[in-house]
Parts: structure tokens; sequence; C-alpha cells
């Protein structure tokens, strides 16, 4: 038995050395939880994508107001058109009259566009050149205009219409990806907090569980003097061996919870590893549990004004209500008032007397006596009007209303009950820190308690009043209660990381500003 004890407790000791080259302790980096915070602003993977969200949001918001983009256009053609001789019947005589041969150049361009108020424009201008002969006449005439159109809508696309609802949607959901960027903030922040309470909690284990193997080594130090004097059984000083043995593996466990959640914080922290990878982190400050100042009439106050999935439901209600604006204009018949207004200009040359009123100045001033009449706006022409139509039955738009009314009924209950949600979650929060600080306060006293047993014991066993496994015993109790307290202490700080989050006051308590751009 004694041997096989022997074995263990060594196979135990070369455990923990070969843990401690494996996990050799390199340069150590003291971290406090706010410095931890700066660092996962930065350089967090989770935040760095979705810092692109708001970016990606407002480009769509400025290809929104792409509706508005004026287009020019200019285009130019040329056609031939030829006939070749005919025969005609006249007074009992037949004739052969001759072919005739067209050529025409022409030019246009136009502006188009839409307005921010509905106004669709169009500015436009052409300009045509048609030379050829006609019954063996050569001629050459051209003609030029330029002008304008209108259309305003009056009812249906007045007060929106497809453009502004783009636009006003795709403000909206800037500011959603905001909130959803503020909310990721929130979410890793607590997240990273949480995991630094782990933090302080692992090592301070260690610590409890090293304490635990002193208290162990120095019963059988002491144990094996009684031995030697003939004072004690063998037997107890195998039990106080053992126990010793037992703490040792816990110390190489509770090192190994602490190596895990070092990577934990160093993965939330940074974006690259290897460059944390061999420093030891030490958390700044221990674990505490200061009096919980609470209120549950102001911690609703936070979470129903502050809590960023509560602001985005509220965006999902004002979309709906642009969309649902949208809908109830469509279902109007459209009502547009129109106009026109164009100036004219013509030009015509007889080949064979060039010199005849209106025949130009000589080739390609045609286009330029066509431009000139024009600059003399004596050839004007104008149009107004308005016209209405309207479909007669009009099912998919009414319908379309009538979804999309229903659908703002269902994102108003959504509200509603997510408010009501997040009042029991805040409830509940108050309800967990105030038990959890009476737990911290338990354990605390528990400790003590085992502290001083412990003490009592010893003093008994040295007076031969108590046995080895008595003290044995009380040192395991003292452990364990060392374990609770501190885990005590980390599940009453996380509880009120939670009571931030849920109240949306996590940036504001931290003093993490946020300001997106």
């Amino acid at each position: 038995m004694r041997r096989l004890l022997r074995i263990w407790l060594a196979l135990a000791m070369a455990n923990t050395v070969a843990l401690a080259q494996t996990n050799a302790p390199g340069q150590i980096r003291p971290l406090s939880l706010q410095e931890a915070i700066q660092l996962a602003l930065k350089h967090n993977y989770d935040l760095q994508i979705d810092r692109y969200n708001p970016q990606i949001a407002l480009y769509n918001v400025q290809g929104a107001y792409a509706g508005y983009d004026p287009t020019l256009s200019f285009s130019g053609e040329h056609d031939r058109s030829e006939t070749g001789p005919q025969l005609q019947y006249l007074s009992g005589a037949i004739f052969r009259t001759l072919g005739s041969a067209s050529d025409v150049n022409q030019f246009s361009s136009t502006l188009s566009g839409v307005t921010p108020i509905g106004t669709s424009y169009t500015l436009s201008g052409n300009a045509r050149d048609i030379t050829g002969a006609s019954a063996g006449a050569p001629f050459e005439n051209s003609d030029a205009s330029a002008g304008f159109n209108l259309s305003q809508p009056l009812l249906k696309n007045f007060w929106i219409d497809a453009n502004r609802l783009n636009i006003r949607v795709a403000k909206n959901r800037l500011k959603y990806s905001e909130l959803t960027l503020r909310l990721q903030i929130m979410q890793t922040v607590t997240r990273l907090e949480q995991a630094y309470y782990d933090l302080i909690y692992n090592r301070e284990n260690v610590m409890v569980q090293q304490k635990a193997v002193e208290l162990a080594e120095r019963l059988v130090m002491e144990n094996r003097k009684r031995l030697e004097v003939g004072a004690l059984a063998p037997l107890d000083l195998q039990s106080a061996e053992a126990q010793a043995a037992s703490s040792r593996a816990a110390v190489i466990a509770a090192r190994s919870q602490l190596g895990t959640q070092e990577r934990v914080v160093k993965a939330l922290i940074s974006d690259e590893y290897n460059q944390w990878a061999s420093l030891t982190l030490e958390p700044v400050g221990t674990l505490n549990a200061p009096v919980p100042v609470v209120n549950l009439q102001d911690s609703w106050s936070k979470g129903l004004t502050q809590r960023p999935d509560l602001l985005q439901a509220k965006l999902d209600v004002e979309r709906q209500g642009i969309q649902l604006k949208y809908d109830k204009n469509q279902l109007l018949p459209e009502v547009d008032a129109f106009g026109s207004y164009n100036f004219n200009g013509t030009s015509s040359k007889n080949i064979f007397n060039p010199l005849s009123p209106g025949s130009g100045t000589g080739a390609g001033g045609e286009f330029s006596d066509a431009f000139t009449s024009v600059s003399q706006l004596d050839n004007r022409q104008y149009s107004y009007g308005g016209r209405i139509s309207f479909p007669l039955s009009n099912v998919r738009t009414r319908n379309a209303y009538r979804a999309d009314r229903a659908t703002m009924q269902q994102l108003v209950l959504g509200i509603k009950q997510l408010e009501q949600n997040i009042m029991i979650m805040i409830d509940n929060d108050i309800g967990v820190i105030r038990a959890n600080y009476d737990q911290a306060q338990a354990t605390r006293a528990a400790r003590e308690y085992e502290e001083a047993a412990l003490d009592a014991e010893q003093k008994k066993l040295e007076s031969g009043k108590s046995t080895t496994y008595t003290v044995l015993q009380v040192q395991r109790d003292l452990t364990t209660a060392r374990g609770n307290e501190i885990q005590a202490l980390d599940t009453y700080n996380k509880s009120l990381s939670q009571l931030s989050l849920d109240e949306g006051s996590t940036l504001l308590r931290l003093g993490v500003t946020l300001e997106v751009r």
C-alpha cells in the first residue's frame, strides 16, 4: 500500500514538473480591466468586422440619392432614302417621272431627371439636315429645336415616391447599423469583463490550491516527526501523504483552467494571437463584493430608453411607417400637371438659286441658319395641361397596404413584448444580484470559520486531543470554503455586469465613449 502510494506521489510530482516545463510562464503582462477594454475596442475581430456595417449603410444612403441623378445623352444618325423612276398615266399619255434621293443627318441631345419633389424634367435639343433631289431638282433643308418638358404629380407620388422611400429607409437602416455596432460593443465588453473576473477567480483559485498543498505538506512533515517518535500510527502518515498528493493534482487542474481562461481573454483583446501566446496575464486587482446599489424603477427606465435592441425595434416600426405611408400614397389616382416650351428654327436652300431668301451662305450653313432662327425666339411652341389615371380595381396595391398595416401592428406588439421581457429580465437580475451578494457574505463567513476551525484542530492535534483524519477533513473544508468564496465573488461581479448589459448602461458604467463616424 505504501509503495503504491509513493509511486503515485512520484508520478504526480513528475506531471507537475512536466506541466511546468510545457507551460513555462513567459513574460508577465499586468492587465487592468480598463486596458483590456481599450485593447478589445481596437483589436477584437468581432468589433473590427461589425465596424464596417455603418460605413456600408452610409454608402447605401448615398447610393439612394442616385434616383435624382440627371441623365445626359447624345445621338447622331444618317439616313439615306432612294426611289427609282416611275411611269404615270395622265390625259391619255404616259409620262416617265424622274427618281428621287435624300440624305438626312440628324443630331439630338437630352438632359432628363427627377427633382426631390417628384418633378420630371427633360431638356432637349435637336438638329436635322436634309439634302437630296426630287424630280431632278436638288434641295437642302435644315431645322432645329430646343425646349423643355415638365411633369409634376399632384396626388400619387407627390408627398412620397420610390426615390424618397428608398432614401428614408436607407437613413433608417444607417441608424439601425449604428445601434447594431453599439450592441456588439456592449456584448463584447460584457464578455470581456466577465472573462476578466473569471481570470481573477482562476488565478486566485490556483493560490487557494497552493495553500492547500502547503497545509497538506506541513501536516505530512509534522506526522512524519510524530511517527519517528512513536506518537503516530503509520496509517495517519499515509493519509496525510494522500491528501498532499490530491492537493497537488488540484493545483495542476487549477493551473490548466487558468491557462484556458487566459487564452479566452487573449482572444477577446487581440488580433495577433502569436504576440500574446507566450505572455502570462496578471489581472490587476482582486475580486470584492461592494454593497449593491440597485433601484428597480431606475433600472427599468434605463432599459426602456437605452437598450440598443429596443431602439432597433422602434426603428423597425419607423421603417414600416415609411413603407405604410408610401403604400397609402400609391392608393391615390395619378393626377399630374404637365407642360412644355419649345423654340424652333428652319432653313431651306434652292440649289439652283443659292442667293434666294433663306438659302444660307454656303455649304454647312444650314445648321447655323437654323440655330440662328432658334436663338431669335420667333418660332415658339408651348403646351400645358393635366391628366388623371387610376386602375379600376387596384387589387395589388390595396392588399399590399393592408399587409403592411398588419405588419405594423405586429411590430408594435413586438415592441411591447420586448419591453415587458426587459422589465422581467432586469427584475430577475436585481434579484440575482441581491442573492449573490448574500452568498458572497455567507461564503466569507464560512471561510473565516474554517480558518479558525483548522487553527483550533491543529492545536488539538499537537496536544493529542485530535486525529490526523480530523485535521485533514478540516483542511479540505477550508480549501472548499476558500474556493466557494472566490467563486461567489466572481459570480456576484458577473451578475452586476449582466445587469448593466440588460439596462443598456454597460458603456456608461465602464466609461467607454462610443463615436460612430
